[in-house]
């Protein structure tokens, strides 16, 4: 638990490529309701970023455009901190100095790295081996209470729970670094490919249609709920129906975490239906929504200088709030400054 911490949340998203739908209720509507609760910290992870082969001046579009999608959506500048990782050495510091209190064993057990892996684990870079630990530095350099992260990251969290407490425990400081919180809230924190819907909607899926871009325009949101899997039969009447449905509950859920309804509420409006009306109903709720953030991020994109100082000015305040902590931090390590 936080104990005496005052509480704070922080959270992050990598910049990879176009943000979609699933980034947007699994994180980024999460987030706006955290910032009118606590004082929030939001990153765009650009060092995450290089742990796999990158182009540099993509990752720099990709930041601006991720930081453009989190103030389009109503996460304010003036409020919570919105700052890229790279500009802030605590990040880069103190993953070193957990480096040094991690275990090696409980890295082996990190089952995302895994997956990304696969059967090329020996090429794969140290980065992304020790990427759950930077992670851990992300969260604990702001001693961070609460983490809203999706269900695939909240193996991290729990890292970064036991590095905190190690830390704690090896140095004599008991309630130094606070065990932070996984947050995962939400009907649609888990939203799934249009294409298939046992594999998750991701960025780096080959097929454009697997996903909803936050920046597609109406009509490409219509063409691909239309072409969206689905199966033969017509909506169900019960929700318990939809366990063996994934398609049919992946657009049920995306439709209830819009329409802000649980999914039997949406059944009992759409039970019977074929999915050539919901669909079309889906659409013309997701395109109600997302309409406004796509016009404000083309806005906010025309002028990336206005990105870059809005950055620079969360960089700041973010350097602000974690450096009394790494200056503890380095007197209680030994280091001498």
């Amino acid at each position: 638990m936080s104990g005496s911490h005052e509480p704070l949340v922080f959270s992050g998203m990598q910049p990879t490529g176009n943000l979609h739908l699933g980034n947007y209720l699994g994180a980024i509507r999460n987030w706006l309701k955290l910032q009118q609760q606590y004082r929030c910290v939001y990153c765009v992870v650009d060092m995450h970023a290089i742990t796999v082969d990158h182009d540099p001046k993509a990752l720099a579009q990709a930041t601006r455009e991720v930081t453009a999608a989190y103030i389009a959506s109503g996460i304010d500048p003036k409020t919570s901190i919105i700052f890229n990782q790279s500009q802030v050495a605590a990040h880069a510091e103190l993953a070193w100095i957990f480096n040094c209190v991690a275990r090696v064993g409980w890295l082996n057990r990190m089952t995302q790295f895994k997956e990304k892996a696969g059967k090329n684990r020996e090429a794969m870079s140290v980065g992304l081996y020790t990427y759950p630990v930077l992670m851990a530095a992300d969260i604990l350099a702001y001693r961070a209470t609460h983490v809203p992260v999706g269900d695939d990251q909240k193996q991290h969290v729990e890292l970064a729970r036991d590095i905190a407490q190690k830390f704690n425990n090896d140095f004599g400081v008991p309630d130094f670094f606070p065990a932070p919180e996984p947050i995962i809230t939400g009907p649609a924190t888990r939203v799934m490919s249009l294409r298939d819907g046992t594999a998750k909607m991701s960025k780096s899926d080959p097929s454009d249609n697997s996903r909803i871009n936050l920046t597609d325009d109406a009509d490409t949101i219509a063409q691909k709920f239309k072409r969206a899997k689905t199966d033969p039969h017509p909506l169900p009447e019960a929700e318990e129906e939809l366990a063996a449905r994934p398609e049919a509950d992946n657009l049920i859920s995306i439709y209830a975490a819009f329409a802000e309804k649980a999914k039997q509420a949406v059944l009992d409006e759409f039970k019977g239906a074929q999915f050539s009306t919901f669909k079309g109903a889906l659409s013309e709720l997701v395109v109600a929504k997302l309409s406004p953030i796509a016009s404000e991020m083309r806005r906010l994109l025309a002028d990336p200088a206005e990105i870059d100082r809005i950055l620079r000015d969360g960089a700041e305040k973010a350097r602000a709030t974690a450096a009394p902590v790494m200056a503890e931090v380095r007197r209680v390590v030994g280091f001498v400054s």
